[in-house]
């Protein structure tokens, strides 16, 4: 989103020091590109001697999320890539989740609360589950980003 107002911001900077009769066609020229879906990315680092119990987690619990926020509309579909020869400070895991667009508060409040009560769980026992995988691999961290779509 952020990439999308700074080229906003860029072609309006432009457009100011243009003389008018080459901005109005500027103007009317549409867009190469409009913006897709949004995907999540999460690298994970497995710890040693975790990697089937974390594949269990997300083969799990963690699978079951994602479809059935597939089936809510929400997921357009998720990966888990392996890193090959991971080189130190690297993670091993990649967690990719493809969503159909930004979601409002509202909208992730009610999917969890929907999540919740599917795995019948709450907000603070889910916290703790979360917190428990510790041993098993270290996050280091996630990066969203939006797909932009060529014409």
């Amino acid at each position: 989103m952020r990439l999308i107002r700074n080229l906003m911001f860029a072609a309006s900077a432009a457009l100011v020091t243009l003389p008018m009769t080459m901005a109005a066609p500027a103007m009317a020229q549409e867009s190469s590109y409009k913006p897709g879906t949004v995907w999540e990315v999460s690298r994970i680092k497995v710890l040693d001697g975790q990697f089937e119990n974390y594949m269990d987690h997300l083969a799990g619990q963690w699978k079951k999320v994602q479809d059935f926020g597939k089936a809510e509309g929400i997921v357009v579909d998720y990966h888990v890539l392996a890193t090959n020869n991971a080189r130190d400070g690297e993670p091993n895991l990649i967690l990719v989740i493809e969503y159909k667009d930004y979601a409002k508060t509202a909208e992730i409040e009610a999917f969890t609360k929907k999540v919740n009560a599917m795995l019948a769980t709450t907000d603070r026992t889910a916290d703790k589950e979360y917190g428990q995988r510790t041993k098993m691999r270290e996050p280091m961290g996630s990066v969203q980003y939006q797909e932009l779509d060529l014409k």
